[in-house]
C-alpha cells in the first residue's frame, strides 16, 4: 500500500511538473528575442547556457520551446529548484520523462541542483536520443566541475541587453549587429546605415540606468531596489555553490563590493581593501575572481602580461552601468558611466586589457581613449590603431567614435 501510494504520489508530482511546464511556454511572449537565440545550433544534442541572474535564459529557453510545438511530454521545461527536485533526482525524473516518449528536455537552474553535472553526463550517456539543454549561473565552470562536461557541452553565455537590444525591445529601431573592425574601418564606418530620423542619444541615458537587465520592463519604479535584492542574493546564494567560497564570508564579500561601487574605476589596494572589510589579504583576490565570475565586478589587467590565474587586477569596474546606479551612493559621474559602459560592451566579445597609453587595447591592437566631445587625441599620437570613443557625438567624425554605437556589437 505505502509502494503504491509512493509511486501515485511521485507520478502525480510529475503530472505536476509538465503541467507547469506546458503552461510556462505557452505564456511566454514571442515578441523580442534576445541576440544569442539565433546563434546558438539548437541541434546540438547537449547544450549549455550560463549567464548572470536577470538577463534571460528562462524566457529564451521557453520561447524555443514554444517554437518546437511539441506537447510537454514530448520538450518539457524543468526548473531545479522546484521543491520536487528536494526529494526527487534528476536521473530518475528523466527516466520517466524518456519512457513517457520525451525527447528534448530543458533543465533550468542547474547550480541549484547538487551534483548536477555528473546526473547530466549520466542521463546524456544513457539516453543518447534525447536532446538536453541547460542553463545557469555564470559563475559556473564546466571544466572544474566532476561531471566532465566539457567534451560533451556546447557552451554559450548570455549577457544583459545591448543598447541595440534595448532599442529593439522597445520598438524604437531595429538594426542588425554592427561589427567592431566595421566601426574602426575608416571607409566602411562612414558607410553605416542609419534611418536619417534616428537619434542615438536620445534613450541612452534611460538605457544606462535602467537598460541592462530585462526585468525592468515589470516593475521600472522598483527597478534599482530589486538589482540590490538580486546583487544579495547572487553573492549570498548563487556563489555558495563556487567550490573554494566560504558561505560565512557572504556579508564580507557584500561590503566589499559596495566599498568597491562607491569609488569605480578602483585601483585596488589589497592591504587597505582587508583593512576595511576584515577579509584577509590572500583572499581578496579569489573573491574578486568570483564577483568577475558572477559578473557584478569587471576586472582589468595590464596590457602585453600573461594573466596567472587569479592575479592581482590592475583597475576594477563593475559589471555594467544600471550596477552603477543601484550600488553607488551617488550619481555616477559621466566619466565613470562611459568606461563602463564601453568596457561592458567591448568585454562581451572581445579580450580588453589596460594599456600603458590610453583607457582600454582591444583584443592587443586597437587603442581606445574614452572621454567627453572635447577630447582630443593628442595622447594617442602615434599610435597606431587609436581611436578617440566620444560621449555626446551622434556620427563618426574622423577617428573619434560615438560611444553609444559601442552598443551596436551584440
Amino acid at each position: 500500500m505505502c509502494k503504491i501510494l509512493y509511486f501515485c504520489t511521485n507520478t502525480c508530482a510529475m503530472y505536476e511538473l509538465l503541467n507547469q511546464s506546458e503552461l510556462l511556454t505557452s505564456r511566454v511572449s514571442l515578441k523580442f528575442k534576445r541576440y544569442l537565440f539565433d546563434k546558438i545550433n539548437w541541434n546540438n544534442r547537449l547544450i549549455g547556457i550560463k549567464g548572470a541572474r536577470g538577463t534571460g535564459k528562462t524566457t529564451m529557453l521557453l520561447q524555443w520551446l514554444y517554437e518546437q510545438k511539441r506537447t510537454s511530454n514530448k520538450a518539457a521545461y524543468f526548473s531545479l529548484d522546484e521543491l520536487y527536485f528536494l526529494t526527487n533526482t534528476v536521473v530518475d525524473t528523466v527516466a520517466k520523462f524518456y519512457r513517457e516518449g520525451g525527447k528534448t528536455l530543458v533543465l533550468d537552474e542547474v547550480h541549484k541542483y547538487p551534483q548536477w553535472d555528473k546526473e547530466i553526463k549520466i542521463i546524456y550517456d544513457r539516453y543518447p536520443d534525447l536532446q538536453i539543454i541547460f542553463t545557469g549561473s555564470s559563475i559556473i565552470d564546466i571544466s572544474r566541475q566532476e561531471g566532465d562536461l566539457t567534451r560533451r557541452a556546447l557552451m554559450h553565455e548570455l549577457f544583459g541587453l545591448s543598447y541595440r537590444e534595448y532599442l529593439d525591445f522597445h520598438d524604437i529601431i531595429k538594426i542588425e549587429p554592427i561589427d567592431f573592425k566595421m566601426m574602426m574601418d575608416t571607409e566602411q564606418k562612414n558607410k553605416l546605415i542609419l534611418p536619417p530620423d534616428f537619434r542615438p542619444l536620445q534613450h541612452f541615458d534611460d538605457y544606462l540606468k535602467f537598460g541592462y537587465y530585462p526585468f525592468y520592463i515589470e516593475d521600472p519604479e522598483g527597478y534599482l531596489q530589486r538589482l540590490r535584492q538580486l546583487t544579495r542574493f547572487i553573492v549570498e546564494y548563487d556563489m555558495a555553490g563556487v567550490q573554494g567560497f566560504d558561505v560565512r564570508n557572504g556579508k564580507k564579500i557584500l561590503q566589499l563590493l559596495y566599498i568597491i561601487a562607491q569609488q569605480v574605476p578602483f585601483k585596488p589596494n589589497l592591504v587597505k581593501l582587508a583593512e576595511k572589510t576584515n577579509i584577509h589579504r590572500n583572499s581578496l583576490t579569489n573573491y574578486l575572481y568570483f564577483l568577475d565570475e558572477a559578473r557584478l565586478l569587471k576586472l582589468l589587467y595590464p596590457a602585453g602580461k600573461s594573466i596567472a590565474a587569479l592575479q592581482k587586477p590592475e583597475k576594477i569596474f563593475l559589471n555594467n552601468c544600471n550596477l552603477l546606479y543601484a550600488l553607488s551612493n551617488q550619481e555616477p559621474s559621466s566619466g565613470t558611466l562611459r568606461e563602463t559602459f564601453a568596457l561592458s560592451s567591448l568585454s562581451m566579445a572581445h579580450n580588453v586589457t589596460l594599456p600603458k597609453t590610453g583607457d582600454f587595447l582591444v583584443d592587443d591592437k586597437i587603442l581606445l581613449e574614452i572621454d567627453g566631445k572635447t577630447k582630443t587625441s593628442k595622447q594617442l599620437e602615434g599610435a597606431p590603431d587609436a581611436y578617440v570613443v566620444r560621449d555626446d557625438i551622434e556620427h563618426v567624425v574622423s577617428n573619434a567614435i560615438p560611444l553609444w554605437l559601442l552598443g551596436f556589437l551584440y
